[in-house]
């Protein structure tokens, strides 16, 4: 990692991820109670560990699988295995001791299968989203401590790296195929299916956990407070402080497809006398990160629903220093350079999660600037000459995009009104009205 932490902080994440990875257990034992089949990762020693007669238990079987794919990344990665990632092989002994441990300690909750089904699978749903929960707070803490990685996560990235693919795609791949081993095994072993070792937990896993890892992330910076000492915390604020924030003046503009916003940013750039990045910003970024403009914008802001999806399926297990995703890359470069135009001078941002990156900046105006469909609709098709239903399709591609790109990396509502100081129809006041009054509210600031 090109991370520098001192010797106390690195001794403070390596205790803490141990103890994450308690609760990562746990919460894969208690979906696995629920009887409705276990998660992806979890399905080939699960499985086999119900084999009648088997002399190896589930934790036992994790370690053997864990140490295939960490002698995988040595065979993939050769000399760009790191030595550090060798501390996989304990982690996989710890995590397989907690494996055993926990199943232990939740087999008192496991639902008889004589309750009466009415009963009976509501309290095992509740128990799989229950076990599920906890198991995606394991997870976002174990990226938030940014230490270590269990081998089901290196696994998938060693893969991605040495066949140049993107992870997402890669992670998917080998969750299905691990999948696809555990149900072989149970064909194999049981002779026929088994809903309670590959069902509808399995699939619910794929995505639930995924998504809970998003909903839980924003709200887990506390943890900082445990991993780093209390000394070094102060002097890091201490320089964001003092280098971070000049004291210009920045208005932020956030805004849906088609209502003016660009338009209205650039006029409030004018009577500010400052610049206005829009379309510098993906031009930037491209020549830092060695991409061509086209592939930065038709990157950015732009997730759909379906690789929103698959963003949440693959890729919530990695620390965020080892995430090779394009889309992260991005919003990392764009995010130092919007903070570097901030202490630059006074300024006009438009979109790029401006608002969000710039957030604990006193000397920050945010604006969102929206209006109505029918207005927005007759813009974009006069202004791309396309006829009403083609614009009213693309405008709502586009806002999906930016709300989907901005839940991404936020984990907030792209429209909530918390997140902004100033919100703007600009059809009912026009660009001309609209600038000025953010040119006033943006004089008005301290």
């Amino acid at each position: 990692m090109n991370v520098k932490r001192s010797k106390a902080e690195w001794l403070r994440r390596y205790a803490s991820f141990v103890v994450i990875l308690f609760v990562i257990a746990f919460g894969t034992s208690l979906s696995i109670r629920a009887n409705l089949g276990s998660s992806p990762i979890s399905a080939p020693p699960y499985i086999l560990s119900l084999i009648p007669g088997m002399r190896f238990t589930m934790g036992q079987l994790t370690i053997f699988m864990h140490v295939f794919f960490i002698l995988t990344q040595i065979v993939l990665l050769r000399k760009d295995f790191e030595k550090r990632q060798y501390t996989q092989i304990l982690v996989s002994f710890l995590f397989g001791f907690y494996t055993d441990l926990t199943m232990w300690m939740t087999g008192f909750l496991q639902i008889p299968e004589t309750l009466n089904p009415l009963i009976g699978y509501p309290l095992r749903f509740v128990e799989l989203l229950t076990g599920g929960a906890i198991l995606a707070y394991g997870i976002a803490c174990e990226v938030r401590c940014d230490s270590l990685m269990l081998a089901g996560e290196g696994f998938p990235l060693a893969i991605s790296k040495f066949l140049k693919r993107d992870f997402g795609k890669v992670k998917m791949c080998t969750d299905t195929s691990l999948v696809c081993v555990g149900t072989a095994f149970m064909l194999v072993f049981f002779g026929g299916w088994d809903w309670k070792m590959v069902g509808a937990g399995t699939l619910v896993s794929m995505f639930y956990v995924g998504y809970m890892v998003r909903v839980f992330t924003p709200r887990i910076a506390w943890l900082d407070s445990i991993f780093i000492p209390k000394a070094e915390r102060h002097a890091a604020e201490k320089a964001a402080a003092g280098d971070a924030w000049n004291g210009n003046l920045v208005v932020t503009i956030a805004r849906t497809y088609g209502s003016g916003g660009n338009a209205i940013g650039e006029e409030v750039a004018r009577r500010l006398g400052c610049p206005c990045y829009n379309r510098q910003l993906i031009d930037r970024t491209a020549a830092q990160m060695g991409y061509s403009p086209e592939f930065v914008e038709k990157s950015e802001q732009n997730i759909s629903t379906g690789r929103l999806w698959e963003m949440i399926f693959a890729d919530h297990g990695i620390p965020q220093s080892m995430n090779p995703s394009k889309d992260d890359a991005i919003y990392v470069s764009q995010s130092r350079t919007i903070r570097e135009l901030a202490h630059e001078g006074p300024c006009v941002i438009i979109g790029r999660l401006g608002n969000w990156i710039l957030r604990d900046d006193p000397h920050v105006l945010r604006v969102f600037i929206t209006s109505g469909g029918d207005f927005a609709t007759r813009q974009v098709a006069d202004k791309l000459q396309i006829t009403p239903e083609e614009a009213a399709r693309k405008i709502e591609r586009v806002n999906k995009g930016r709300a989907n790109h901005y839940w991404r990396y936020t984990g907030r509502q792209w429209t909530d009104i918390g997140g902004y100081d100033l919100i703007v129809n600009a059809e009912k006041i026009g660009v001309g009205e609209a600038a000025e009054m953010i040119v006033n509210a943006a004089r008005r600031m301290p």
